[in-house]
């Protein structure tokens, strides 16, 4: 080993002890090696910065404000009885067929309307959202910055204001580290104390402990018969399951709660979930049709795939989320009218979707209608920062004669993406607006 090797691996070593410290479990108290420590305040902060895009990434908020309010308040329970009864926790419905649950730092926790539309009972809902507030408690999502492996990001969404709005490199930072959490897999461990968690905050709660039994049964059987591709993408990638995990989780219940069988006190509440996912269910063969016609168009299908969303259209009236598929399906056929018909309706219906906004403000661009399409670009990206949406937006500015915003957001699509198309066309228009 050469001296400078030596000296090399030394700097590394004194710069690891400058960054590291131990960090406290609040569910268990033992202390836990970490790059560098993350604060309350600063988990909270990383939390806000990313669920947002988080839930727009994923098809944003299901539009049921019955059912938002439910799970809500289903969740609220829950945290009310944990370890950390005082972070601001979010439970969402996120506007995805693929059954998944997430929970990001600071205590922001979203339920997919896929799993929601599978479960039985108010038991097996807390059960999801209790092993997700158990992520949360234990701080696994933080751990997996700490200890590195979103390590850079972490620090830098802390230090830029990624909540800022405009397009730049901390706000791609903010993007990015949001899907890094959604993509996040945590340790067969992780998920064993979470399981363990989860039904801890069921019986304080009052739920009847077996919810969670039956869920994990439930989620063996669809392992057992071979996953269908849809859980093998949402819930089973990043919270990898096993029968060994159902059989421990088993015998928890059995070791420590066995007074709860049959005691009327800890219970299921079948009527009550069923009464609050009535709506969601009646839309659900439209979705899956939806599910059908997204797979025609990833396949370059397109007529195909149009037709398929008109029967989804049918079978799920005013759903802004298929309608947005439905009208982007017809931008890409050229036909304009057919795209605004249906984007202008999806706006309408539920205006708080980054895609909803950015088809329709590319159709008004196309348009000419330059102030228009400013307002949905701009509604677009407070929604969720994008590449695309940052050079549609500054081609408005442009066209609206708001030349130093334009140049301002070419700038930043430039910086985020120099070697790309999108970074190569906003030079080209920077050198013509700069030109003297």
């Amino acid at each position: 080993m050469t001296y400078l090797t030596r000296m090399r691996i030394a700097g590394f070593f004194v710069l690891l002890g400058l960054l590291a410290g131990c960090a406290v479990s609040p569910v268990t108290g033992r202390q836990e090696l970490a790059l560098f420590q993350v604060s309350t305040s600063e988990e909270i902060s990383l939390g806000q910065q990313t669920f947002p895009r988080a839930l727009q990434q994923m098809g944003g908020e299901y539009d049921d404000p019955q059912l938002a309010d439910y799970v809500r308040q289903v969740g609220e329970k829950l945290a009310r009885i944990s370890q950390r009864p005082d972070l601001p926790y979010q439970f969402k419905v996120v506007n995805d067929s693929t059954p998944n649950a997430f929970a990001l730092p600071g205590g922001f926790i979203a339920i997919s309307r896929g799993l929601l539309a599978a479960l039985e009972n108010e038991a097996q809902l807390a059960s999801v959202l209790g092993h997700e507030l158990g992520h949360v408690t234990a701080r696994h999502s933080v751990q997996a910055m700490q200890r590195g492996s979103l390590l850079g990001l972490g620090m830098a969404v802390l230090g830029g204001g990624a909540g800022q709005g405009g397009y730049g490199v901390v706000a791609q930072q903010a993007g990015q580290l949001a899907a890094g959490l959604l993509e996040n897999t945590y340790s067969r461990e992780q998920e064993r104390e979470s399981d363990r968690l989860g039904v801890d905050y069921l019986v304080l709660a009052g739920y009847n402990p077996q919810g969670a039994v039956q869920l994990q049964e439930y989620f063996y059987r669809k392992v057992e018969q071979g996953a269908e591709p849809m859980w093998l993408a949402g819930l089973f990638r990043t919270h990898p399951f096993s029968k060994e995990r159902m059989l421990d989780l088993q015998q928890y219940v059995a070791e420590r709660y066995a007074p709860t069988a049959g005691d009327p006190r800890y219970v299921l509440n079948q009527q009550s979930f069923a009464r609050a996912v009535a709506g969601l269910r009646r839309m659900q063969q439209g979705y899956a049709l939806y599910d059908q016609a997204r797979q025609f168009e990833e396949q370059g299908q397109l007529s195909r795939a149009i037709a398929v969303y008109l029967q989804a259209a049918t079978a799920a009236p005013d759903q802004a989320l298929i309608l947005t598929a439905l009208g982007t399906a017809y931008l890409k056929t050229d036909d304009l009218a057919a795209g605004q018909q249906h984007l202008s309706r999806a706006v309408q219906l539920d205006g708080q979707y980054y895609r909803s906004r950015l088809g329709l403000g590319y159709l008004l661009l196309e348009q000419k209608n330059y102030p228009r399409a400013v307002r949905e670009l701009e509604a677009s990206m407070a929604l969720l920062p994008t590449l695309q949406g940052a050079y549609l937006l500054a081609s408005a500015y442009e066209g609206n004669r708001q030349i130093g915003q334009a140049v301002e957001m070419y700038r930043a699509v430039v910086k985020a993406d120099s070697e790309g198309r999108l970074g190569q066309a906003a030079a080209e228009r920077l050198q013509a607006l700069e030109r003297p």
